[in-house]
């Protein structure tokens, strides 16, 4: 890749991971890929990430920037003014000439404007998403199953049709499900699992993630397993099974492998249901037609597949959604992933076209 191909780029920054997204002077995603970024540590883990980014990335001097976020949440922040201010003074030092801040309903903000209207601003990701999902589609239900969080948002007559805007409206609308494949402690996947035909109180300890689950069942992409573990041990089947046997108060050696991957896949099961249920909450409140489809992304799209048997309706990936499979996987692309970094990318370009 040259210099002179890249001429918007687009960021997502959250909590967890930093995503960003390419498109070439023609408007075509050239390249999209996620980093590890635990915020909540310092500003100087996003100053890093950003670097790093840049440096895989290489963009021409004139190329625009756009962004949105998540990670003005991370408690390194006193509140959610600061952590926008402070994201978009770092994103700015990345690109002093051209950066643009998604504000939701405002639409693309300067700067200096985006940090006065920070409540505008935060965590307004999925509404970027969901507004270019809503441009091919009549009626669908955006299912963006992430490494923390799982996003819900309805599409019908062509148009968003979210009850909430903030993250405090959607908890309460169940369009923000705070469960994800990587990074959410067991503990607040359910309080009971079903192992060997008995119900089981789990520990209200942080002993292991829904990656050791998605490990054990050979679903997590490694590419997208970029967190140290509960223990901080290694990432492999048997350290998984040690961590989720935990929860149950045994010890792995106690039981064979397939013991440990048949609970794991009772945590999936609880897991999937919860979503499914907020998903069909969703889908009555919004009034979405009995043709919405599914669009599946995240780094946990693959659950999107159970969503679409037991809701019966079709599902199709958010890169399939846009024609976006020019990205090679193996070039760290990534465009399921990074929807909302492709999405603030693709909504800025053609609104400067």
């Amino acid at each position: 890749m040259t210099q002179s191909e890249i001429a918007q780029i687009g960021w997502d920054i959250g909590g967890a991971h930093v995503k960003v997204a390419a498109l070439d002077a023609g408007g075509r995603l050239v390249a999209a890929f996620q980093l590890p970024c635990e915020l909540w540590r310092g500003l100087d883990r996003l100053d890093r990430a950003l670097d790093e980014a840049l440096a895989a990335l290489p963009a021409a001097p004139g190329a625009a920037h756009a962004a949105t976020m998540t990670g003005e949440l991370a408690d390194v922040f006193s509140d959610r003014q600061e952590g926008v201010r402070c994201i978009v003074a770092a994103l700015k030092r990345c690109a002093p000439a051209r950066l643009l801040v998604y504000a939701g309903e405002h639409g693309f903000l300067d700067p200096e404007r985006a940090g006065v209207e920070s409540d505008q601003v935060a965590s307004a990701n999925w509404l970027a998403t969901a507004r270019l999902v809503a441009r091919g589609l009549r009626e669908a239900l955006l299912v963006d199953v992430g490494s923390t969080t799982t996003d819900l948002v309805a599409i019908h007559g062509g148009r968003v049709a979210a009850a909430g805007r903030n993250d405090f409206e959607r908890l309460v609308a169940g369009e923000l499900v705070y469960s994800g494949i990587v990074r959410t402690p067991l503990m607040a996947v359910t309080d009971t699992i079903e192992f060997e035909g008995s119900r089981v109180a789990l520990m209200a300890e942080h002993f292991a993630t829904t990656a050791d689950v998605y490990r054990l069942t050979g679903e997590l992409n490694e590419r997208h397993d970029q967190h140290p573990s509960a223990d901080g041990a290694e990432k492999t089947p048997q350290a998984s099974a040690r961590r989720i046997a935990r929860m149950i108060g045994l010890d792995a050696r106690e039981r064979p492998l397939t013991h440990w991957r048949a609970l794991a896949t009772s945590f999936r099961t609880v897991q999937v249901e919860r979503i499914r249920r907020a998903a069909q909450r969703v889908l009555s409140s919004a009034e979405v037609g009995a043709r919405g489809v599914l669009v599946a992304a995240g780094s946990g799209a693959f659950l999107v597949a159970d969503l679409s048997r037991v809701l019966g309706r079709e599902q199709i990936a958010f890169a399939d959604l846009l024609g976006c499979p020019t990205v090679d996987a193996s070039d760290a692309g990534d465009p399921d992933v990074c929807a909302p970094a492709i999405a603030v990318a693709m909504l800025a370009w053609h609104s400067d076209a």
